[in-house]
């Protein structure tokens, strides 16, 4: 019999400790994609180095084992992000999960002003975490009050964001590329970005692309990771009615 909490997947032990780069599908969880990887290699203990919401694509680094105690370092390294800012739109989400509350023109926008108003969100920006978020208040998660139609004051914390490019201007879309520090909310900066050209903004499409010195170039997909064990396991099984 296979020891699924030692099974070899490319020189991979899975008990005592990989890493797993995974490119997580839009529409799905990261608890989906933990539950997933963690049915296929046997209930072993995982978790994920920092959370991307459904809509969100790309890399989710998945650590098994005992180095599930790294965890934190991971989610300490900074993150890269490509995404879009649809202007003249403004929702309760700050993206496209919920209705549309309001919209205005956009037209008069120009790209001299974009530009511009880009370099007042480089650096460190105090950033207010918005209500739909898994910030916790009083032991709530925010976004559980924001269901509910809630709105709660939140202290507004620092974060970094250490490049901020334009990679083109197609009105209503701005199409970006983002690094920034952990805790950071791309949400927020689409809306305050729209809120500060007077049009409002939503976050209509992320992809985070690096965490650190990882790549979404290196990461596979749910799937992939599935077939490429399956043949693991099957190559483990003809060893074991050979010898």
């Amino acid at each position: 019999m296979i020891d699924k909490e030692r099974v070899d997947f490319n020189g991979l032990d899975f008990h005592a400790g990989e890493e797993i780069l995974i490119d997580k599908p839009f529409g799905w969880s990261s608890f989906k994609v933990v539950y997933q990887i963690r049915n296929a290699i046997g209930w072993l203990k995982i978790g994920h180095a920092g959370t991307l919401d459904p809509f969100a694509t790309g890399l989710l680094i998945l650590c098994t084992g005992k180095k599930t105690k790294s965890i934190s370092d991971f989610q300490d390294l900074e993150k890269t992000y490509v995404g879009t800012i649809t202007l003249g739109k403004a929702t309760a989400s700050m993206d496209l999960e919920t209705e549309i509350l309001s919209e205005k023109p956009f037209e008069h926008i120009t790209e001299a002003n974009i530009n511009l108003l880009k370099e007042e969100f480089t650096g460190k920006i105090m950033q207010v975490p918005p209500m739909y978020s898994a910030v916790k208040q009083k032991g709530k998660n925010l976004y559980k009050l924001a269901r509910e139609g809630k709105t709660v004051e939140r202290q507004a914390r620092e974060i970094n964001v250490s490049d901020f490019k334009i990679i083109s201007i197609n009105l209503p879309e701005i199409h970006f590329e983002i690094k920034c520090s952990k805790g950071t909310y791309l949400r927020a900066i689409a809306n305050d970005f729209g809120e500060k050209l007077g049009c409002g903004g939503v976050l209509s499409s992320l992809r985070r692309t690096k965490i650190g010195q990882f790549s979404v170039d290196d990461a596979i997909s749910v799937e992939e990771f599935k077939k490429r064990l399956k043949i693991s396991i099957s190559i483990e099984q003809k060893k074991e009615y050979i010898y």
